[in-house]
C-alpha cells in the first residue's frame, strides 16, 4: 500500500498554503502600491515553497528547518495583512 505522504502535494499544510498563495494573488492583483503587493505575493508564495523544498530534502532535520522559514514566511503574511488592513 502507498503512503499518502510520499508527496508534498498530499500535505495538508501544503495544500491550504498553496491556497493560501493563490488569495493573495487574487486579492491583490489590482493593487497599486506594487512595493506591498510584491512583498505579500512573495510571502505567501514562500510559505508553500519552503514546505515542498524541506519536504524534499534527505532529512527530518532540514525538513524541519524549512518549516520553521515557512513558519516565518506566514508571521510576514500576517503583518503585511495586519498593515494593509489599517492603511
Amino acid at each position: 500500500m502507498e503512503n499518502k505522504y510520499n508527496r508534498f502535494e498530499n500535505l495538508i499544510c501544503w495544500q491550504k498554503a498553496k491556497d493560501l498563495a493563490i488569495k493573495i494573488y487574487c486579492i491583490s492583483r489590482d493593487l497599486k502600491d506594487y512595493g506591498y503587493k510584491d512583498q505579500i505575493q512573495r510571502a505567501g508564495i514562500s510559505i508553500s515553497n519552503n514546505i515542498a523544498e524541506g519536504f524534499e530534502r534527505e532529512t527530518n532535520k532540514e525538513l524541519k528547518r524549512f518549516l520553521f522559514i515557512s513558519k516565518g514566511s506566514c508571521g510576514e503574511v500576517r503583518n503585511m495583512l495586519i498593515i494593509g488592513k489599517e492603511l
